[in-house]
């Protein structure tokens, strides 16, 4: 304990305690290093944050290394000022070098800025992503079919960037697809990843469009390295879902004009008054996905 005691002493009063202070400033080298400082904490997060603070705490190394050279001529004051000026020097330029690999096409940032952006998205993730898709924006022109009903078989996730997309199930209009949403989100959440299957409804261009697509078996190898973007899609999917379904929900009438909710999930109920019950022998259909459920007439069983 006295060796500790001691040492801590010796830490504490080995140096004199400053009895006059100097009457003059600094120079203003000194103080310009100091305003970098402050300033350049005072920068946020992101690349062009890293740039901000890299770039200020650099020049503030800097002029503090010249004060040590010009005024204070002390070897090591200056030797540690201008090491970490050097760091900084070289982690700006490898931020810069960042930024400038991850800048991406008009559409595609303009992507980023819509829908990925608000969610805290880094470019860094969000180049794994352009990547997969191979930065490649496709157009689809007016009246031409992305997908035929029976016929496509369901091998991508789509995404539409522009235009509007008409979807019909038996030559009956069911809902449009606008922009920011998936064309083919609830085919690709009713399989699995072994799986393969076939669009049950047909959708159509009412408008010249443009869309991103990633091909299945490479958006799975994708998740299956990030968990994190696998997470992601999965929201978005999800939430895209929900909004067909409601835009489904206000379309789904029986012939007396009467209602249905679709947003149960295991059985349909009329929002209005009551009608009589229909005799299942005359009017029966079932539903295609999970356990056999009588529905409605007039409801026609889509997937979309």
């Amino acid at each position: 304990m006295g060796e500790n005691a001691s040492f801590w002493e010796s830490l504490i009063y080995a140096h004199p305690t400053c009895t006059t202070w100097k009457q003059e400033a600094e120079g203003s080298i000194y103080h310009l290093a100091s305003i970098l400082f402050v300033v350049g904490f005072m920068g946020g997060s992101g690349f062009f944050g890293l740039l901000y603070v890299f770039s200020l705490l650099g020049l503030g190394f800097l002029c503090s290394s010249v004060w040590a050279w010009l005024d204070v001529c002390a070897a090591d004051i200056f030797s540690w000022n201008f090491a970490l000026f050097t760091i900084c020097f070289v982690q700006f330029i490898y931020v810069t070098y960042q930024v400038r690999s991850v800048a991406f096409d008009r559409e595609f940032q303009e992507l980023y800025s819509a829908l990925f952006q608000p969610l805290g998205i880094s470019l860094t993730v969000y180049r794994k992503i352009v990547l997969c898709c191979d930065a490649e924006v496709i157009t689809l022109e007016k009246e031409h079919c992305y997908a035929m009903q029976g016929k496509t078989p369901i091998d991508k996730l789509s995404l539409l960037v522009s235009g509007r997309i008409r979807v019909t199930v038996d030559g009956e209009f069911l809902h449009y697809i606008f922009p920011l949403q998936f064309l083919d989100s609830p085919e690709w959440d009713s399989l699995r990843p072994t799986e393969e299957g076939i669009f049950q409804v047909t959708l159509t261009a009412e408008t010249d469009c443009r869309y991103v697509a990633w091909r299945r078996k490479k958006l799975y190898l994708l998740f299956a390295k990030h968990r994190f973007i696998s997470r992601l899609f999965s929201i978005l999917i999800g939430s895209d879902i929900a909004e067909k379904l409601y835009a489904l929900n206000d379309r789904v009438h029986v012939g007396q004009g009467f209602r249905y909710d679709i947003r149960l999930p295991n059985f349909y109920h009329v929002a209005l008054p009551e009608t009589p019950p229909v005799q299942p022998s005359h009017h029966s259909h079932h539903l295609q996905r999970g356990s056999p459920r009588r529905k409605p007439t007039g409801v026609t069983n889509c997937s979309s």
